[in-house]
C-alpha cells in the first residue's frame, strides 16, 4: 500500500504542478510550461529572421511532429512516469538505499554559483556519456533514431526523442545528483533552462559557432554533423556534446569538417523508418527494418 500511495501522490503532484504552470500559478522562474513556450518562439524566431539554411521553409518538414514530441517528453510523459520513480525511490530507502547513499562530495555549503556550475558539469557529462551509449549498442540506437529521424533540422527537434531515452536518462542523471550529495542546488532551474535554451540553439536553422567559447559550448555547426547521414569511416557517432562541447575535444570525438549547413542528415535506410508517432514510437521494440546498424 505504501508504494501505491507514493505512485500516486507523484503522479498527482505532477499533474497539479503541471496545470498550475499552465495557470501561471507558480513562481515565473520555475515555470517550465511557459519557459519552454517563449524559448522556442525566441529561437524560432532567429531561425526566421538569420536563416542558416536559406531553402529551407519556416515550418519545415515535421515541424509539427517535433511540436509535439517537444510537449509528450517535456510534460505528458514526465506526468506518466512521476509515480514509478517515486514509488522507485522508496522502495529503494526500504533497501537502505538513500540519495545521499553514493555521495562523494557534498557540495551544499558550498558558494551557490559554484554548486551550479559544478551541478551543470557533472549533469552534462553523465548526458554525454549516455549519449555515447545511444549510438554504440544497437539496442539502444534503435531507440535513438527516432531523435536522427529528422531531415530537415529546427528547434523543436532537440526535443524529438523516444520515450525509452527518459528511462535511462534519468537514473543515470539521478546518479550524478547523488554523487554530489543527493540533492539539487536551490537555484537548479537555471542551470535546466540554459539547457534547454543551449539545446533550442544548438538544433536550429541558425548558424552560431561562438568564436574561442566553441571548445566548451555545443553550437548548431558542430551539432549538425552529429546528424550527419554520412559519418567518418569507423565511427558509430561523433559531436555527442548536450550543452558543452569540451568532452569531444576530450575524448576526440570532435568532427566538423566544414560548415555550409547543406550536409544531408538522417542514417542509412532512414526511408523505410516511420514518419507517425505511434510508428516511431514502437519501432525500437520490433526487429530493426531499416539496416543501418
Amino acid at each position: 500500500m505504501k508504494y501505491v500511495d507514493s505512485f500516486t501522490h507523484a503522479l498527482m503532484g505532477t499533474v497539479d504542478w503541471t496545470w498550475k504552470s499552465i495557470l501561471l500559478d507558480v513562481p515565473w522562474y520555475t515555470n517550465y510550461f511557459w519557459g519552454l513556450i517563449v524559448i522556442s518562439l525566441i529561437v524560432w524566431g532567429l531561425e526566421i529572421v538569420f536563416p542558416w539554411r536559406k531553402d529551407q521553409p519556416i515550418i519545415r518538414k515535421d515541424f509539427w511532429l517535433d511540436g509535439f514530441y517537444m510537449f509528450f517528453n517535456f510534460f505528458i510523459f514526465s506526468i506518466a512516469i512521476s509515480g514509478i520513480y517515486n514509488m522507485l525511490t522508496v522502495f529503494f530507502a526500504d533497501l537502505g538505499i538513500t540519495s545521499k547513499s553514493l555521495a562523494l562530495i557534498d557540495i551544499s555549503n558550498w558558494p551557490m554559483w559554484i554548486q551550479l556550475l559544478v551541478f551543470f558539469i557533472v549533469l552534462d557529462f553523465v548526458q554525454w556519456f549516455t549519449h555515447v551509449l545511444l549510438h554504440k549498442y544497437s539496442f539502444l540506437w534503435n531507440f535513438h533514431k527516432v531523435h536522427h529521424s529528422v531531415k530537415q533540422m529546427g528547434f523543436a527537434a532537440h526535443l524529438r526523442y523516444h520515450w525509452m531515452e527518459n528511462i535511462l536518462y534519468k537514473p543515470l542523471k539521478t546518479f550524478g545528483v547523488m554523487i554530489l550529495g543527493g540533492f539539487e542546488p536551490e537555484q537548479a532551474y537555471i542551470v535546466h533552462f540554459i539547457a534547454i535554451t543551449i539545446g533550442h540553439l544548438n538544433h536550429a536553422n541558425v548558424k552560431i559557432t561562438w568564436g574561442p567559447l566553441k571548445y566548451l559550448f555545443n553550437n548548431p555547426v558542430m551539432h549538425l554533423y552529429h546528424h550527419a547521414y554520412h559519418l567518418p569511416e569507423g565511427k558509430y557517432g561523433v559531436n555527442y556534446g548536450i550543452s558543452l562541447s569540451v568532452w569531444d575535444y576530450i575524448f576526440k570525438t570532435n568532427y566538423i569538417p566544414e560548415d555550409s549547413g547543406k550536409i544531408e542528415i538522417g542514417f542509412e535506410g532512414d526511408e523505410h523508418f516511420p514518419q507517425d508517432f505511434i510508428g516511431q514510437n514502437t519501432y525500437g521494440f520490433k526487429k530493426d527494418q531499416t539496416q543501418s546498424d
